[in-house]
């Protein structure tokens, strides 16, 4: 099997992306996006759980980046669709290996945080116990 050749991505790149991408939401909002063209109304029903202000901030956002266009119609009400651009179809691979990994893995992550925290609590309990002595 031949190696996969990977492009040097200096570290400022990284971080740069990972920084505008920090929003829990971004994910949620590109994945609802990835089958079609939505009014904000219809992808805050859909997504649901999140606010106005965070879906307005996290459109925004990818808006700014490139991931996303907005088309604003002048009708009354004004309309407004949000779509993914050529470069928010190319960041949907990535986020859909990273959809797909969750949903493999979601219940490994679940069993982790159980042990964790009752290995955690057990910690807390003899230290209590202890400084009581």
């Amino acid at each position: 099997m031949r190696e996969q050749r990977r492009l040097p991505v200096s570290h400022d790149a990284i971080e740069g992306m990972l920084a505008s991408r920090q929003s829990k939401w971004t994910l949620v909002v590109v994945l609802h996006l990835r089958r079609d063209t939505m009014r904000f109304s219809q992808l805050q029903r859909d997504i649901g759980g999140i606010s106005q202000k965070a879906l307005t901030q996290t459109l925004r956002a990818l808006e700014r980046d490139g991931f996303v266009s907005r088309t604003s119609y002048a009708t009354i009400p004004p309309r407004v669709e949000y779509a993914l651009t050529d470069l928010g179809h190319e960041a949907l691979k990535a986020f859909e290996a990273f959809e797909a990994f969750a949903a493999r893995h979601w219940q490994s992550v679940l069993e982790a945080r159980a042990v964790f925290d009752a290995r955690d609590a057990g910690h807390v309990d003899i230290l209590s116990v202890n400084i009581a002595r």
